[in-house]
């Protein structure tokens, strides 16, 4: 297994509002990844993506404490959104300054018994064979929907004036249960989870390339972050690869 994660700032952006963490247990072969964006600008995006990747690891890290995974990791892993959506929530109606703050959120456990992906908002996971690449969740977004109505190519998508506007997201209500997708992975495929920062920038034809080519996770996800900055980075960049 190999496990790797990079974020930047971009070009244009003067916060980071983009957090990943992992968490690797080498001794059981088991891997957790996650990456939020925040969104709420000036409503502090930062703290809602914070609070949300804290709050599930923290989850995810208790579960992973019992001496034998059960079953029911799909259960824990919406139940550690469900902490992670509650933590932001709770947060945002403390006071004016964090009124409307949310996040994306999509994060992967990888087990001997397979894969387990869940996904809020436009923050994307891959699953990457060495000739395809799939993306696995289905962005939350006004265009996305678009698109499933035939309103709107996959091409004139990506040039959308509100292609960033999300229709679902993480702290904003209550109650936010996520999609939940089920994997198995072979020997050798990679998980990619990434910020829309290198999606709306980066095609997954070229994510393919990179990670076909590269040497190591780590290089792959440079490579990736520096190709998004070429093309001027108007977002914050965030990727996080897992081979398994």
């Amino acid at each position: 297994m190999e496990l790797y994660g990079t974020t930047n700032c971009g070009k244009v952006r003067r916060q980071n509002q983009d957090v990943f963490k992992v968490l690797f247990d080498s001794e059981r072969n088991v891997a957790v990844l996650v990456v939020c964006d925040g969104m709420g600008g000036a409503k502090a995006g930062d703290v809602a993506s914070s609070l949300a990747a804290d709050a599930f690891m923290h989850h995810m890290g208790k579960f992973l404490e019992q001496v034998e995974l059960q079953n029911d990791v799909a259960m824990k892993m919406a139940d550690a959104v469900l902490a992670a959506n509650k933590a932001v929530y709770d947060k945002s109606i403390e006071s004016d300054e964090f009124y409307g703050m949310g996040t994306t959120l999509t994060a992967a456990i990888s087990t001997l018994d397979g894969e387990v992906v869940v996904n809020i908002g436009d923050s994307r996971l891959y699953h990457v064979t060495f000739n395809e690449i799939k993306q696995i969740t289905k962005d939350h977004t006004a265009v996305e929907d678009m698109i499933s109505r035939g309103d709107l190519t996959r091409a004139e998508a990506r040039r959308h004036p509100n292609k960033n506007l999300i229709t679902r997201a993480l702290g904003t209500s209550e109650d936010e249960e996520p999609d939940v997708f089920f994997l198995n992975l072979n020997r050798g495929d990679h998980l990619l989870l990434c910020s829309d920062g290198l999606s709306n920038v980066v095609m997954d034809s070229e994510i393919l390339f990179e990670l076909q080519h590269g040497k190591s996770v780590r290089e792959c996800c440079e490579k990736l972050v520096d190709l998004a900055l070429s093309r001027g980075a108007p977002d914050n960049v965030t990727t996080v690869i897992f081979k398994k």
